[in-house]
């Protein structure tokens, strides 16, 4: 499932952008200004960051070029009132994939998603398309799980949960990492939330799979 970082200050579009992905199937977060885009893009793994040029704090291009300092793969969409020529061009030339200018269309910026995200996507070998850990197998191509010779159904929500720990086996996961890589900064961070959906991962997977670190958070055993 894509992350998709939105970075607006204007709370009716941020809301409005949030709702139609989500419908979409795409997990979302919100960032409002300049500071906070900056660190939650490049502190986390989002596939696509929909980036504001007028944030709070500093010119969104700012955002754009110390994110392409550190990190490539992140595929951005600027999506800004500001149409000049001049404008497009220097987005572009600062690491740009897409300019869409305001007012726009919903349907036509999901087409770019879908695009960018499909663009960055790369051909993967048997190996990385499977996720293992002792006899329980994860599917990244087809989402389905078998425990042993058992298909385990899990939804996609539990699913993007397991996949976070199995490709960070052995890494203790804190709650708040889990609340930000699978929920996307939608629950507060002192919901239980976490603890719900590891006790459901438990019963589907194996009792022993998820290890409780006492007072950190959780690990895959390896």
């Amino acid at each position: 499932m894509n992350r998709i970082l939105i970075a607006e200050d204007e709370p009716r579009i941020a809301a409005f952008l949030e709702k139609g992905l989500r419908s979409h199937g795409f997990l979302t977060a919100v960032a409002v200004d300049a500071d906070s885009a900056t660190q939650i893009a490049l502190g986390s793994d989002f596939d696509l960051l929909i980036l504001d040029l007028g944030l709070p704090g500093k010119d969104g291009l700012e955002v754009l070029k110390e994110l392409r300092r550190q990190c490539e793969k992140v595929q951005v969409i600027i999506l800004t009132a500001r149409n000049d020529i001049q404008d497009i061009v220097t987005g572009f030339e600062a690491g740009a994939d897409d300019y869409l200018t305001k007012p726009f269309r919903f349907e036509e910026l999901l087409v770019r998603v879908k695009v960018r995200l499909r663009n960055s996507t790369p051909t993967k070998n048997k190996e990385e398309i499977l996720l293992k850990a002792g006899d329980v197998v994860l599917d990244l191509r087809t989402r389905k799980v078998t425990v042993g010779e058992e298909t385990v159904e899990l939804p996609a929500r539990e699913f993007t949960l397991a996949e976070t720990f199995f490709r960070h086996p052995g890494q203790v996961m804190s709650r708040e990492q889990l609340l930000d890589r699978v929920w996307g900064y939608d629950y507060d961070p002192g919901s239980n939330i976490v603890d719900v959906y590891i006790g459901y991962l438990r019963k589907k997977l194996g009792s022993d799979l998820l290890e409780t670190v006492r007072g950190v958070g959780y690990r895959l055993r390896t």
